[in-house]
């Protein structure tokens, strides 16, 4: 009995927490598209393009989850990595830093108080991750890259899978293996507001769906996820 105490002391807590609709209030893909949109970045087509791919999600329609990627970075063509990643900065700091829920913020604090460690993970691209990792002080973050060629600038295409649905699951486990180590961590929490999380919620030890929409409402009743209201 001893001994396996001791082993659980050296098991570190993870809490995920998923970055739109749950952190922020809203999507940072569409946000981003709109705000492209309006600085005169983006065509007409590309943005009728990406209105039809986010109709097909929201309706659960077929859809390939890297399409919208590409067509954002797409519209950025031509310049370079720096500039790019400079405007996901603006963008973030304009827009998203005013989105993000002061419940969420709490919970952050009250799992790092536990002395979890805090992981976000997101489909989002990772120069925005990366930012609200910061914001929040998240202890690190995954999300979808983008690939760069050999000059470091951006091709328009994704590098790698992007992170949504059960590949979230992988992208934590992979994260986990190398910052902890492999079964030195187990995930204790889990923090998401969409259906596609339902795969990560259920690998939690405890999962919340965070103002969830109604596909996501009926697994929460479900599977006896708390559900907490965090846009109030």
């Amino acid at each position: 009995m001893a001994a396996s105490a001791d082993v659980d002391k050296h098991i570190r807590g993870v809490a995920v927490f998923d970055f739109d609709g749950t952190l922020i209030d809203g999507q940072s893909g569409t946000l981003f598209t709109r705000y492209l949109r309006s600085n005169g970045m983006m065509s007409p087509g590309s943005f009728v393009r990406l209105a039809w791919w986010g109709i097909r999600y929201k309706l659960h329609f077929p859809f390939k989850q890297e399409e919208a990627r590409e067509l954002v970075f797409g519209a950025l063509r031509g310049r370079g990595s720096d500039e790019v990643d400079a405007l996901m900065g603006r963008f973030h700091d304009e827009v998203l830093a005013p989105r993000y829920r002061p419940l969420a913020l709490a919970e952050v604090r009250g799992c790092h108080e536990k002395g979890l460690v805090v992981l976000l993970v997101s489909a989002t691209f990772a120069p925005i991750a990366r930012l609200a990792a910061e914001r929040i002080g998240a202890d690190g973050f995954v999300a979808t890259e983008m690939e760069r060629d050999a000059s470091g600038a951006y091709t328009g295409r994704v590098d790698g899978p992007v992170v949504a649905g059960d590949e979230k699951c992988h992208a934590v486990t992979a994260w986990c293996n190398a910052h902890l180590g492999p079964g030195a961590w187990r995930l204790e929490r889990a923090y998401a507001d969409h259906h596609t999380d339902a795969d990560l919620l259920e690998i939690a030890d405890s999962a919340y769906a965070v103002c969830p929409g109604k596909t996501l409402a009926i697994s929460a009743r479900k599977h006896g996820w708390p559900v907490l209201d965090w846009g109030a």
